[in-house]
């Protein structure tokens, strides 16, 4: 047995770094992801007059429940959609003009539905080229909260960055959602935002957030589920096992259940109150399945499909077109270049059983492309990638720790 030891989780740092930022007190982060995304995070804090003190292990901030301590800011989001997406509402409790840029890549992405609701509590937001685009700014003047209706149908992390928002109102939030995506990231933020002392509920399509604002704590980051997709996908492609201990049946990230799917196609699948483990039997079979809720780990199984026995449909994956690419046509394009007959649709891939050939695979500036094609080079000589370096995003040591599983499997 192999155990792999997982980097901490993008999607629970960012959120961490926010409600520490949002706290009264001082907050000590336990083992957080220090990666691309977080570091662009954690230096937008800074620039919002946060202090966010890293060490090798964990990260301490001291919060400031009034809001931003700077009145104008320029931040660089980099590539990093949640700073983006979550700090621009964290910006309007306080009091200034905040300017957000970030990478071409990121300005392609939306924030239309985002930017509306805002709007809808007051907030003067004005972007200064494509509406619904970065780069924006926000003139704060804090925010009084109230009723508002959200479009969810194309990021969760709209409503995330809201319900974050909403302790700090001065009335609290009820937000109404329409085509919620990504549900178990949304589970992830209400349970985090009670483990920092906010009142949250939900009742159907209706979020109802309280004031009162956040208090600090002391909080342990996972292990990143999507991360450790790679690995998983490893071990069931391969024949070998693998063990990725912290993500065990308690861990609130729902893209642990991409380890369920390869249970489902054939691979042995044990989960523990503190761990994880697959292991492949040498049987791959042929799924339909709906990934509509981790739709992060849609590129892993695109990328081990052409080795099951039968076909590998994955549907209602609309989403994933506005990641950091349009994560669908990419798979597809990717597997294509390996020889491997695909169809695609609006939110749909399908993946024929084949036997993919060496090919350089478009990375398209996305980690995820990097690090799913990998697991397919496990089976494939000849595969190299374009951009190896875009792991930096979320696991920048992902290359070497990647080399030493081959390493350890003579694969």
């Amino acid at each position: 047995m192999t155990s792999v030891p997982i980097p901490g989780s993008k999607s629970l740092t960012a959120r961490a770094l926010f409600l520490a930022a949002a706290a009264e007190g001082t907050t000590v982060l336990r083992r957080p992801l220090p990666a691309d995304d977080t570091e662009a995070f954690a230096e937008a804090l800074d620039r919002l007059g946060y202090q966010v003190r890293r060490g090798p292990e964990d990260w301490h901030l001291t919060g400031r429940p009034g809001g931003p301590a700077a009145t104008s800011a320029d931040i660089y989001c980099r590539d990093g959609a949640t700073v983006a997406r979550f700090l621009p509402g964290l910006a309007a409790t306080g009091r200034g003009t905040f300017r957000f840029d970030a990478s071409e890549q990121l300005r392609r992405r939306p924030l239309g539905p985002l930017t509306e609701a805002l709007r809808q509590l007051g907030v003067t937001v004005r972007h200064e080229a494509a509406e619904g685009h970065l780069p924006l700014v926000v003139e704060a003047d804090g925010v009084k909260g109230g009723d508002i209706v959200l479009d969810a149908g194309l990021s969760s992390q709209y409503l995330t960055a809201l319900l974050l928002l909403g302790p700090l109102t001065a009335e609290g939030l009820r937000i109404t959602v329409t085509g919620l995506v990504s549900v178990p990231y949304v589970e992830i933020t209400m349970a985090m935002m009670r483990s920092f002392g906010a009142d949250v509920a939900r009742d159907g399509d209706v979020f109802t957030v309280a004031p009162g604002g956040y208090r600090a704590t002391e909080y342990a980051i996972e292990p990143d589920a999507s991360t450790a997709s790679y690995f998983f996908a490893a071990a069931a492609l391969t024949g070998r096992e693998i063990t990725v201990p912290g993500l065990g049946r308690g861990a609130l990230q729902g893209d642990l259940r991409f380890a369920e799917v390869l249970g489902e196609m054939g691979a042995r699948v044990r989960i523990t109150g503190h761990d994880t483990t697959v292991t492949g039997t040498g049987v791959l079979r042929g799924i339909t399945v709906n990934m509509r809720d981790i739709s992060d780990t849609m590129p892993t199984l695109a990328a081990i499909a052409p080795f099951a026995a039968g076909p590998v449909r994955i549907e209602d994956v609309y989403n994933t077109r506005i990641k950091e690419c349009d994560r669908l046509e990419a798979a597809a394009g990717n597997l294509r270049r390996l020889g491997v007959e695909v169809a695609t649709g609006r939110d749909w891939i399908e993946i024929r059983p084949g036997r993919p050939r060496g090919a350089e695979i478009a990375c398209h500036r996305d980690h995820r492309m990097a690090m799913s094609f990998s697991v397919t080079a496990l089976r494939t000589p000849g595969i190299t990638l374009d951009d190896p370096g875009c792991v930096k995003k979320t696991f920048p040591q992902f290359h070497q720790v990647f080399r030493e599983l081959r390493a350890a499997w003579r694969v």
